[in-house]
C-alpha cells in the first residue's frame, strides 16, 4: 500500500525568468522551477532481532532446547524458518562469568524477518510464553524501495514539468525542452524501526500479554527536483 503525494513549490524564490549567463549553458530565455514529491510505505519487511541466552533460564535450559522451543512456535504461527530466520552471529558467542569457577554461558543472536505487524506482534506473544523476551524490531524495509525511488523521482521532475507549463501559460507563453536538470538534497524518513499500537492489556490472572496488532510506521521518501526550461 502506498500513498502519494506530489507537490508544486510556487515560491517566487524557486521561480527565475532572465538571460542566462553562466558557463556551459546556451544564452536564451528559460524559466527554473523545482519540482517535490512525497511518497509513503507501509513497511511489508519487518526485521526482528531476537537473542536467545542459558543466563535468561539460570542455565536450566540449553540454548539448543530453547532453539527448538522456538523454531516449534514459528512453525505454529506459519513462518519458514529455513526462509526467514538466520543466525546473525554465525560463531555465536560466549561469554564468561567467575564466581566461584569459571563457567561458560552460551547466547545465539537471530534475526526473524516477517511481512506485517500482525506477524511481528504474534512472534512477541508466543516466544514470551516459552520465556524469550529479548525480542525487538532492528529495523523495517519495503520488497519495492528501488521501484518506488525511482517513481518519486519521476513524479518529482514531472511537477516541476507541470509548473513550468503552467506559470507560463500564464503570461501567454510556453516552455520547451529541458536545459538543465538537477536532483537536490534528497533524504528520506525510512527505513526505521518506529512502531506504534503494541497495546497491553491482562488476563485473569494479572498476566500481562499484548494485543497482536502491531502498526508501525510509514516510510517515507521525499525527493525534489530542480530544471530549467526553455522559454518560448
Amino acid at each position: 500500500m502506498k500513498n502519494i503525494l506530489i507537490i508544486a513549490f510556487l515560491g517566487v524564490a524557486g521561480l527565475g525568468f532572465g538571460q542566462h549567463s553562466e558557463k556551459n549553458f546556451i544564452d536564451q530565455n528559460f524559466i527554473e522551477v523545482t519540482g517535490k514529491s512525497e511518497m509513503q510505505l507501509i513497511p511489508d519487511l519487518i526485521y526482528l532481532k531476537i537473542v536467545i541466552s542459558e543466563k535468561d533460564t539460570k542455565n536450566k535450559i540449553s540454548v539448543a532446547e530453547m532453539e527448538k522451543k522456538m523454531s516449534d512456535k514459528f512453525r505454529e504461527i506459519g513462518i519458514d524458518i529455513k526462509k526467514d530466520l538466520v543466525i546473525k552471529d554465525l560463531l555465536s558467542y560466549y561469554k564468561s562469568k567467575f564466581i566461584a569457577k569459571a563457567d561458560v554461558i552460551l547466547s545465539k543472536e537471530y534475526q526473524l524477518e516477517v511481512h506485517d505487524g500482525k506477524t511481528a506482534a504474534r512472534v512477541f506473544e508466543e516466544l514470551e510464553k516459552i520465556d524469550i523476551s529479548n525480542v525487538s524490531i532492528d529495523h523495517v524495509d519495503h520488497t519495492k524501495m528501488e521501484e518506488f525511488r525511482k517513481e518519486t523521482k519521476v513524479n518529482a521532475i514531472k511537477a516541476a514539468r507541470d509548473k513550468a507549463e503552467s506559470l507560463t501559460k500564464a503570461i501567454g507563453q510556453s516552455i520547451g525542452r529541458a536545459i538543465y536538470i538537477s536532483e537536490l538534497n534528497n533524504d528520506s524518513s525510512g527505513p526505521s524501526n518506529s512502531m506504534h499500537g503494541l497495546a497491553v492489556y491482562r488476563d485473569s490472572d494479572g498476566e500481562s500479554k499484548p494485543v497482536v496488532d502491531l502498526d508501525f510506521e510509514k516510510i517515507k521518501l521525499e525527493y525534489s527536483i530542480f530544471a530549467r526550461f526553455e522559454l518560448k
